[in-house]
């Protein structure tokens, strides 16, 4: 196996990848994520009646927001130039599925703003909704997709 952790040099100590000679192409990722609730939180949020508002709407910003944000977050990450970054939140009869895009034009990938936009989101809902519901979990938080780069496409096998 001739994989290696990439914000590892050769010591072993943690550095932020070089990408000044990598090529720059199109670089796409969606990330996925589930938060799951009780049947009451989710007509609730159905049917717009949250006191502190639209949930869905301010999850789908939170999330568009925290992509732009992602390397003020995750130390190794580069700052990113996105051209792209879209949420949709679906609810489901048992919570709230998250899907986040994010594209870019440049040497680095963008799997983890697409990661950290679902996951905003996903913190946006709870908090919006944990004063009826503080039993809400957050999970399933996955890359479903990505493109761009040497290592071309990947895509998960989960839904």
């Amino acid at each position: 196996m001739d994989e290696k952790l990439t914000h590892l040099d050769e010591h072993g100590h943690v550095w932020m990848v070089d990408v000044g000679g990598k090529e720059s192409t199109r670089r796409v990722a969606i990330a996925r994520g589930f938060v799951r609730m009780k049947r009451s939180t989710v007509e609730l949020i159905s049917e717009g009646h949250a006191a502190k508002g639209d949930v869905l709407g301010a999850a789908r910003i939170a999330g568009m927001m925290a992509a732009k944000k992602t390397s003020d977050v995750i130390p190794l990450t580069h700052p990113i130039a996105l051209t792209h970054a879209a949420v949709d939140c679906v609810i489901k009869e048992d919570g709230v599925a998250i899907e986040a895009r994010t594209e870019c034009f440049g040497p680095t990938g963008v799997e983890m703003e697409a990661m950290m936009a679902t996951a905003a989101a996903a913190l946006t809902i709870y908090d919006m909704c944990k004063a009826v519901d503080r039993g809400m979990v957050i999970e399933s938080i996955y890359l479903a997709f990505k493109e761009g780069g040497k290592s071309g496409v990947y895509e998960a096998n989960q839904k």
